[in-house]
């Protein structure tokens, strides 16, 4: 990985007192999940899953939230309104082979009753910040062709790029 620290690390998403991590922010505070939020962040996360049509081992989230508690691998944001969590991202980096290393926003998601409040913008914002203050060249992710409602941010934050991604199931 490039740079040094996570989230929490000065200078992260929330440190500064500038940008989403504001508390005055139209989205509210988005910064680093504390043990506290571990509840409210698999509520989430299971909401998120439930959305694609997966279902998850509880090992899996166990497994998630220990990775993002570490903060060297796997790194995870959330977005809180009136102190609420309301909108969760996990995100990693990887090195580029023609380039700085990039950072994979892999899972984005926000509350039903928080869309449309500029929670997902202010999170991918911070995701920005935290990979730009990482050395990061980019952040890139994917989302469902037929997620209309993440595809309309998606499309006013960055042009689509025009790449199809292909899995092959190992």
């Amino acid at each position: 990985m490039t740079g040094s620290g996570g989230p929490g690390a000065p200078g992260a998403p929330g440190a500064s007192g500038e940008g989403p991590g504001r508390p005055d922010h139209p989205a509210g505070e988005v910064g680093p999940l504390t043990d506290a939020d571990h509840d409210r962040w698999e509520a989430l996360f299971r909401d998120y899953i439930a959305f694609y049509g997966r279902e998850l081992p509880q090992a899996a989230y166990d497994r998630a939230w220990r990775e993002f508690r570490s903060d060297t691998v796997l790194h995870a944001l959330g977005a809180r309104v009136d102190g609420e969590l309301v909108g969760i991202t996990h995100f990693l980096v990887h090195a580029n082979t023609s380039g700085p290393d990039v950072c994979y926003l892999q899972d984005l998601f926000t509350s039903p009753e928080a869309r449309g409040r500029g929670v997902g913008r202010a999170l991918v914002e911070a995701v920005a910040e935290w990979a730009r203050a990482q050395g990061c060249g980019r952040v890139y992710w994917q989302t469902a062709e037929d997620n209309a409602v993440a595809r309309r941010l998606y499309d006013s934050l960055v042009p689509f790029s025009g790449f199809v991604v292909y899995r092959l199931p190992l």
